[in-house]
């Protein structure tokens, strides 16, 4: 792996420690996800029964993972969905099931809802499983709680275990509070912070690497890296990750926005701009007006269906990181007028992986002294991590 730069990690403010470079190089090769280095990882597939973990991201220019494979020769025996589906046109949350995928007759086994980690029965015709699904760099987003589940499967039924490694275009942000394991959950499995900087590949790393999975040390793990990768690059996905993420700027926006789901305040699901805009009703939290209807992402009952709410248009803001100015704002303005605004405070308390967040809002703290509270986490995790990192 040939590194173009030397990074300096430095905590820039209260605001979130984002990692910077002491000069930035002259970008003179194209950047190559893991998948697209073949020769890294499809010889050693040859004679062998292969298992997917995949969805719609899992592209090669313009071509899915699992054609390009089947092209090449590779038998291709299962497929494993994660939330969202194969497709990824599932809603969030929704029930994925388990079928035959149309195009190849593969068989497509659901690794969400109750069955997240497939049975030794279903391994049993498989020699490897791959992983090659796009991430956001966000704790709470579940593709990576998949591949922990896949991984521990891999490792209790010797199976080997590759991870096709692709850019996390939040990679510059380590922000947020730590997991308490007393909160562990699907949206929050590992002893990292929200925002936690690294690419599917080095969490895979640090998953085996702590033990924080069932015969860790019985894995056989390997990762294809990002070719011409360098953690302060920008990185705008070819194919949204899920349907309520819809462009960058939903995506920059998803740390801040998505503790707003545990209370009653909408983030635009039902609209042509989910996690862009935050709105309510029947009180304002701005001028910006819209209504929630059921479309593809939102198909059941979005919050405020068919009904007008007043809030924020976020899509042309400079938000990143993790902001909790305006969740504290809407805190503030709920409960001033008698609003109930936690509803859902064990939700809240899995998204955040702490109860502390909750309770420092409810006591009034501001954001600086919020953040000020987990900065010693912050140095201790990137110290732990500090070994897995591929991209330095």
């Amino acid at each position: 792996m040939r590194f173009l730069v030397v990074m300096i990690i430095s905590c820039l403010s209260l605001l979130g420690c984002k990692e910077t470079p002491q000069q930035v190089p002259e970008k003179t090769l194209p950047l190559q996800v893991g998948a697209a280095n073949y020769d890294a990882y499809i010889p050693a597939l040859k004679g062998k029964r292969v298992g997917l973990v995949v969805n719609q991201t899992s592209e090669i220019n313009g071509q899915h993972l699992v054609d390009l494979l089947l092209d090449r020769g590779v038998k291709v025996s299962k497929i494993f969905a994660p939330e969202h589906g194969f497709r990824g046109d599932h809603d969030a949350g929704a029930h994925v099931k388990s079928t035959v995928d149309a195009k190849t007759g593969i068989d497509v086994v659901s690794i969400y809802g109750s069955n997240k980690k497939p049975t030794p029965e279903v391994l049993a015709d498989l020699d490897v499983i791959i992983f090659d699904i796009q991430d956001v760099g966000v704790r709470f987003y579940t593709y990576i709680s998949s591949m922990h589940y896949m991984m521990e499967a891999a490792a209790e039924n010797d199976k080997s275990f590759i991870v096709l490694d692709r850019p996390n275009p939040n990679i510059a942000y380590v922000d947020g509070p730590t997991l308490d394991p007393q909160f562990r959950s699907f949206v929050g499995m590992h002893e990292i912070p929200v925002l936690h900087g690294m690419t599917v590949a080095e969490l895979a790393q640090m998953i085996k690497g702590e033990g924080w999975i069932n015969n860790a040390d019985k894995l056989n793990l390997t990762v294809v890296p990002v070719a011409n990768y360098e953690r302060t690059m920008s990185y705008e996905l070819p194919v949204k990750p899920s349907p309520n993420l819809p462009n960058a700027q939903s995506i920059q926006l998803y740390p801040s926005l998505c503790f707003f789901e545990a209370t009653p305040i909408t983030i635009g699901r039902g609209t042509d701009f989910p996690f862009q805009v935050v709105g309510y009703s029947p009180i304002k939290l701005g001028e910006f007006s819209f209504t929630p209807r059921a479309i593809e992402g939102a198909s059941m009952n979005p919050k405020f269906k068919e009904i007008e709410v007043f809030g924020q248009d976020l899509r042309d803001t400079d938000i990143h990181g993790l902001d909790l100015s305006l969740f504290i704002s809407a805190y503030q303005k709920l409960t001033a007028n008698n609003q109930e605004f936690f509803e859902r405070a064990g939700f809240m308390d899995k998204l955040a992986g702490t109860d502390k967040l909750r309770l420092a809002i409810e006591a009034g703290q501001t954001e600086q002294q919020i953040k000020q509270s987990w900065q010693a986490d912050l140095s201790t995790f990137k110290r732990k991590r500090a070994p897995y990192l591929l991209y330095q």
